[in-house]
């Protein structure tokens, strides 16, 4: 039925499929950021943890009957941590920016969103119609510019801290045109929470910035947190009104208790080892600089090639050599990349040794 469809992807290097990659391959293509997916101390940890409770599988939606001890305290943690009066877990970032946008840009609203956003933030204002206007990448003039074109009863601007595919940090400025205007601003905190800012907490530690009221941070325990699922932290307002309006909140199942129990003990033990893991991180990254000259602050380092067939054929190639990065095509991206993620379940040893091989790759 849709051969002609797959016949145009292949032709084009725009193929995908899901594949098991050889687990000897020296992982650089993970979001794993800190090594945590694949710590058995951890696991370990968990095992013991669930012992304490009866119940382990959540039964039914938050709303109901599936809101546990485990979510709560989960939730207190993480919002503690950050400096925001609540929280709450949800099942995956997807869903959590769905929620976000479908509950939040009410009639009379308008959201203001980076084009360069996460694919489940673009596909929700599908739900706005003509309530959502997109802002140049980082561009913070652009954005101050359309907060006034654009008056609303309430402006929500949506930025993420990390951009996913580029690696750049979200722009300072961006928080300076939500306080002036007094907008909400969202902040996907997907790949800058475990990895930026002196505790990890992120891209509003970063950058020195206070949490106030109108503030929302979410991200995934998918990434640095090593486990699945996300989390929103805002004021204690907006959590009460995600619980009365979003969709994907009240009708989905709650959040699984076993990932959400471990992304709450590793993310007690990177609290307590920040320091520790702060500088693994700053090590890795000039490591990044002075064998690629790629100077970055966060651990997505990504290397454009000429075209997909290019991007599918290095990865290929750094395979053959026992390394495995990302080949990242359209429409994921608008120009092919080598996306390199100098994780630190990775040895300095390892990595120097690939990021050489693609320094030589990309330069025959």
């Amino acid at each position: 039925m849709y051969k002609n469809e797959l016949r145009a992807l292949k032709k084009a290097g725009r193929f995908r499929e899901r594949r098991l990659f050889d687990e000897a391959l020296i992982d650089l293509a993970s979001n794993d950021y800190l090594g945590l997916g694949s710590s058995r101390k951890q696991l370990k940890k968990l095992c013991t943890f669930l012992e304490t409770y009866e119940t382990f599988s959540p039964k039914a939606s938050m709303l109901v009957n599936g809101y546990h001890p485990i979510h709560q305290k989960f939730e207190e943690t993480l919002s503690l941590l950050n400096g925001f009066e609540s929280g709450m877990v949800v099942g995956s970032g997807f869903l959590a920016n769905l929620s976000l946008v479908e509950a939040l840009v009410r009639k009379n609203d308008m959201l203001f969103m980076d084009e360069a956003y996460h694919a489940s933030g673009m596909m929700a204002t599908g739900l706005l119609k003509e309530r959502v206007v997109f802002f140049r990448h980082n561009d913070v003039e652009d954005l101050r510019k359309k907060i006034t074109q654009y008056p609303a009863k309430r402006q929500i601007i949506a930025v993420e801290g990390v951009y996913s595919m580029s690696g750049e940090v979200c722009s300072r400025g961006v928080f300076d045109v939500a306080e002036e205007s007094g907008a909400l601003l969202i902040v996907d905190e997907a790949h800058s929470s475990g990895v930026l800012g002196k505790n990890l907490l992120g891209v509003f530690e970063h950058y020195g910035i206070a949490i106030e009221p109108n503030h929302i941070k979410m991200g995934t325990l998918g990434k640095a947190y090593g486990s699945y699922g996300a989390y929103i932290l805002a004021d204690a307002e907006i959590i009460s009104f995600l619980e009365n309006r979003a969709k994907p909140i009240i009708y989905s199942t709650a959040p699984s208790l076993l990932d959400t129990a471990l992304a709450l003990i590793n993310i007690r033990m990177i609290s307590r080892k920040a320091a520790q893991y702060r500088k693994k991180i700053d090590t890795r990254l000039t490591i990044v600089e002075e064998v690629l000259g790629i100077k970055s602050e966060s651990l997505i380092i990504p290397i454009p090639v000429k075209s997909n067939k290019d991007a599918v054929k290095i990865q290929k190639r750094l395979m053959d050599q026992g390394f495995l990065t990302g080949a990242i095509r359209q429409p994921t991206v608008a120009s092919p990349i080598l996306r390199v993620i100098p994780r630190l379940g990775v040895s300095k040893k390892h990595l120097k040794e690939a990021l050489r091989l693609i320094s030589d790759t990309l330069l025959q």
